[in-house]
């Protein structure tokens, strides 16, 4: 088992184990999309198990004035059968150590408000509220 960065040439793996979490995203849209990040310097980061693809986490280094210099988490999924099996928790311990050696602050990222299970989970793994997100659709 490995914990690395996927490439472009393995989109359809990502996507399948992204979809879980982003179930209205199609797989034209994630294509697309993940072009459109590259400007971000976007990393897919995978937990691999030969070519199986346990856990996913979308990331980039980002800057703001509010978290200075910071790695956000777009997504972290697991896949459904392998849930439970602290893949989670080793990912998160992965982009603690990504985040240091990219010297960021924090590690940020924002979650809907009916994951309670996602929420009890980064609060397990020392992520406290800090702000609220808010939108408007266009």
């Amino acid at each position: 088992m490995q914990i690395r960065e996927l490439d472009l040439k393995e989109l359809d793996i990502a996507y399948d184990v992204l979809r879980q979490l982003r179930t209205g995203l199609s797989y034209k849209e994630f294509e697309d999309l993940i072009y459109d990040m590259r400007y971000m310097d976007y990393k897919m980061v995978g937990i691999m198990d030969c070519e199986k693809l346990l856990c996913y986490a979308g990331v980039a280094i980002l800057t703001n004035f509010y978290h200075k210099r910071h790695l956000y988490v777009f997504d972290l999924v697991t896949d459904t059968p392998y849930r439970s099996l602290k893949y989670g928790e080793m990912m998160l311990e992965y982009l603690v150590d990504f985040a240091k050696v990219g010297m960021c602050e924090n590690i940020v990222l924002s979650s809907s408000f009916e994951r309670e299970n996602a929420h009890r989970f980064y609060e397990r793994n020392d992520f406290r509220k800090k702000s609220f997100v808010f939108l408007k659709t266009l």
